[in-house]
């Protein structure tokens, strides 16, 4: 049944009311809303891949211009990633049962450093200073409620983690585990880089046709800035992991590479990071003296130091293209504003909005001619 002038009249009327439209909206909004925490899994798989075939995707084009198939480029896409997790796995397993003898030991440590915060309290009292024992005490505290943490939520992990059955296993080989999570991914991922360009296409069509132009020009600015960024921090994450691991191996700290793993990862997290490192570095260097703590303390504060003050900057302003002032004072003023997630997301915001600056503010009358 086709409607009438009226019928259209009458909607018409209706929709002019703000209330009725406000209605339509948070109805249409509840309904999004409900249908995507239904879905939430299957568009994170998809959220994954399409991440994969957008960092894939340059490469792809570097072959095709050497006249290798699209086809085949995936192909070797897909061998090189199976290389690097292979490699991964590897590392990971070694680093895991480095982990597991690291959490072990921590209990026992503590008693060491009991006997050295005794010693070092000791040695304080007899030069007047004040309050020595109340700081021994807090201190060992604040150690024992660290490694009840590590070993009450970590070291189950671990141990499952490296199980040759059990659980794990089960669970990776069930269609809702981790192992029908990446066939489901890698699947998608292959759609994706075989049709990048036409996917991207159709999504994009799928908006007002008055808006793509902008919506494309915005994506284009957004990967520029956060792929910049993101390539930083894995180069910094990759530099703080090496360094740490080779420092503390040249000092004789035992799982060197399980903490230099450790401190790469978490050092994206600003502050948190070096500590989470660094306590246990500490604690396994306490049986062999008082050297080798100092020792793994300046491992740590010199790997950061010039990550902080040199080569965060540099790496950053490359990437993101920003003035290392820029970038210190975006992580600075983020981290002041919402703690570390505000410094995780200063840079990549920061960056986008110069693009943006460059790309709408410096072109325009505005800029040019004055308001």
């Amino acid at each position: 049944m086709i409607a009438g002038p009226k019928e259209l009249n009458a909607f018409q009327y209706a929709w002019r009311s703000p209330w009725v439209r406000l209605a339509v909206f948070l109805a249409a909004g509840y309904l999004v809303y409900h249908f995507t925490a239904q879905v939430a899994g299957i568009l994170a798989n998809f959220m994954v891949a399409y991440l994969i075939a957008y960092v894939a995707n340059p490469m792809l084009k570097w072959l095709e211009r050497r006249r290798i198939g699209r086809g085949l480029g995936v192909l070797f896409v897909l061998l090189l990633f199976a290389g690097i997790l292979a490699m991964a796995g590897v590392l990971l397993t070694t680093v895991a049962t480095q982990l597991v003898d690291l959490v072990r030991s921590l209990p026992a440590l503590l008693n060491s450093l009991d006997s050295y915060l005794n010693r070092l309290a000791e040695w304080l009292t007899a030069r007047g200073v004040e309050n020595v024992d109340q700081m021994r005490q807090d201190g060992l505290r604040a150690a024992q409620e660290y490694v009840n943490n590590i070993t009450g939520n970590l070291l189950p992990l671990l141990q499952n983690l490296l199980r040759p059955d059990g659980a794990l296993l089960g669970g990776l080989l069930s269609i809702g585990g981790w192992l029908g999570r990446l066939l489901i991914i890698t699947l998608l991922s292959v759609y994706l880089m075989l049709d990048y360009s036409r996917i991207n296409a159709s999504l994009l069509r799928m908006l007002p046709r008055p808006w793509q132009p902008r919506v494309l020009e915005f994506s284009d600015l957004a990967g520029q800035a956060i792929g910049g960024y993101v390539r930083g921090q894995l180069l910094i994450a990759l530099f703080i992991g090496v360094a740490v691991s080779v420092g503390l191996s040249i000092i004789g700290v035992p799982s060197a590479l399980a903490i230099g793993f450790l401190a790469g990862i978490f050092n994206i997290i600003p502050y948190l990071g070096p500590i989470i490192g660094a306590v246990p570095a500490i604690l396994l260097s306490l049986p062999f003296g008082w050297l080798k703590p100092v020792l793994a303390v300046a491992v740590f504060v010199i790997a950061n130091q010039i990550e902080g003050s040199f080569l965060s900057p540099m790496i950053l302003s490359k990437t993101t293209d920003l003035h290392p002032v820029t970038v210190l004072l975006s992580i600075l003023i983020g981290a002041s504003l919402f703690g570390f997630v505000g410094a995780l997301v200063a840079v990549p915001l920061v960056a986008l909005g110069k693009l943006m600056l460059e790309k709408y503010y410096y072109s325009s009358r505005v800029y040019t001619e004055g308001p």
